[in-house]
């Protein structure tokens, strides 16, 4: 039987799924943790076909997107969920329009990402993610609300690049060295205008990323994520 002191906790996921399987890892070590032992969470998974989401980005087809996610969210909230996480950045580009049709919370990847920096007392950091996430604000707006500044590559080779290594790469599981490299020039480049941390704001590029390749602290969305996930489930605040 369900531990009653824990709440059911629904993931959208499938985008990509190597990043999904990350917060599923990353959700039931951390309550493991804090048990002692292996007790593992209440989790719900509703995979998303990654496939015909990028048909639906290529297309600029956000609503096909967003319908595709309610979908899921529909059936985890019916199959017991008490709150819904999407388990990458970019898919909360049409956080309200799912949200505005649910009766249970979505926990907001940026929310938790603004408040992890916060924490640390850093007031000015760099974002690189898909471009979605780098040239639109429904990420980056967020975590400037809690008084933090946050640069984006702006030049469109740059932009261009990042995405296509997300896209064509990391989604696959695959890193290179050259893709690496390109990164961290971008990283560097940001860190050099003063930028005192780095959000890793795709679920994928800590893939590819760790600290050891920085010199300034590194967000990981995935584990800030995944860590918000944790407390919900075990009504921490």
């Amino acid at each position: 039987m369900m531990d009653k002191n824990m709440k059911m906790l629904g993931l959208i996921g499938g985008t990509s799924w190597h990043s999904t399987t990350e917060y599923y890892k990353l959700i039931n070590q951390s309550v493991n943790e804090h048990f002692g032992d292996n007790t593992n969470p209440p989790l719900l998974l509703f995979n998303l076909n990654h496939a015909l989401v990028r048909q639906y980005q290529a297309e600029n087809n956000w609503e096909g997107i967003a319908d595709l996610i309610l979908d899921g969210a529909n059936r985890l909230e019916r199959g017991g969920a008490e709150a819904i996480i999407f388990c990458a950045n970019t898919p909360h580009k049409v956080y309200e329009v799912v949200q505005k049709e649910l009766s249970v919370p979505i926990i907001h990847i940026a929310y938790a990402t603004a408040m992890a920096i916060q924490q640390q007392g850093i007031d000015k950091v760099c974002f690189i993610g898909t471009r979605f996430t780098m040239q639109e604000d429904f990420i980056l707006e967020r975590i400037a609300l809690y008084g933090i500044e946050v640069l984006a590559p702006e030049e469109p080779s740059a932009i261009h690049e990042l995405h296509r290594i997300i896209v064509e790469e990391l989604t696959f599981g695959k890193v290179t060295a050259a893709s690496k490299g390109f990164v961290l020039d971008t990283l560097q480049a940001m860190t050099d205008r003063g930028a005192k941390g780095i959000i890793l704001g795709c679920t994928e590029f800590p893939l590819m990323i760790s600290e050891q390749d920085v010199a300034v602290p590194i967000f990981n969305t995935t584990g800030i994520h995944a860590n918000a996930a944790k407390n919900y489930i075990l009504n921490i605040d």
